[in-house]
């Protein structure tokens, strides 16, 4: 081989719901990379042949998922795919797309609050591999059973969270009628050491009709209050005064004048 051409560095995996990126340094100047999949149980493949690129995506080569890979990414000149002697490469840590590809942000279809209930719809994230139909299998065709969902929810502007999982496509839980809750959804792999939680959806908020207390709070009704028994003492107290010079004018009034 060429032993003078560098060999890439920083080899990383970027996995989400099953697409699959190979990344690593530097780039390259004069040579090209090659990146070769090996398999435990699959033959070799080679993706990205001869690219002045620092990344490969090898979603396709990996449609095994419960397949453990590793990745050499072969530092080459133009002709030396050509010769049989082997270039220099490098070899990245094994990656099991089924343990550690990251679960995508699962998307919310519709939610209602209606009464004491509040229902969420939502969908599986899809991943790039297909049905013979065409059709984009989702995380749960690849998981079935061994994927499940999370749902975090509070009472809007409290901090108080509660939470509730479900296998299917929907969540039904029991809130409190006068109020609105917000929440989101997060997919998870129980069988999973690492990487069991996945991205969480974004966080939506229901609008339910509310009554004047709960839409601005005890503070403010406590203040109206207290302004209101300070007016009301105010004003007896204006009162008291006023009817005690009233009687002393009166009293005055009353008196003989002196010297007559």
């Amino acid at each position: 081989g060429n032993p003078e051409l560098p060999t890439a560095v920083n080899i990383t995996w970027s996995s989400i719901n099953f697409k699959t990126i190979l990344q690593w340094q530097p780039k390259p100047s004069g040579y090209f990379y090659t990146v070769e999949i090996h398999g435990q149980t699959s033959d070799t493949k080679r993706k990205c042949v001869l690219t002045a690129e620092t990344e490969c995506d090898v979603t396709d080569v990996l449609r095994n998922v419960k397949e453990t890979y590793t990745a050499h990414i072969l530092s080459v000149t133009s002709l030396g795919m050509d010769n049989f002697e082997e270039p220099p490469f490098a070899v990245s840590e094994k990656f099991t797309p089924y343990n550690q590809t990251v679960l995508g942000k699962p998307e919310i279809q519709n939610y209602t609050q209606k009464g004491s209930k509040l229902d969420v719809v939502f969908q599986d994230p899809l991943t790039p591999y297909t049905f013979p139909n065409g059709s984009f299998q989702s995380i749960r065709d690849i998981f079935q059973h061994d994927l499940e969902y999370k749902l975090y929810y509070w009472k809007d502007q409290s901090s108080g969270k509660k939470d509730t999982t479900t296998k299917s496509h929907k969540f039904e839980v029991s809130v409190d009628s006068t109020k609105n809750y917000c929440f989101y959804i997060q997919g998870i792999v129980p069988s999973r050491r690492e990487n069991r939680n996945g991205q969480e959806s974004m966080v939506l908020c229901t609008s339910v009709e509310r009554g004047t207390l709960d839409e601005y709070g005890a503070e403010v009704f406590i203040i109206i209050a207290v302004i209101a028994i300070a007016v009301i003492t105010l004003a007896i107290v204006l009162s008291v005064i006023l009817c005690k010079r009233k009687k002393a004018k009166a009293a005055r009034e009353k008196e003989p004048l002196n010297g007559v």
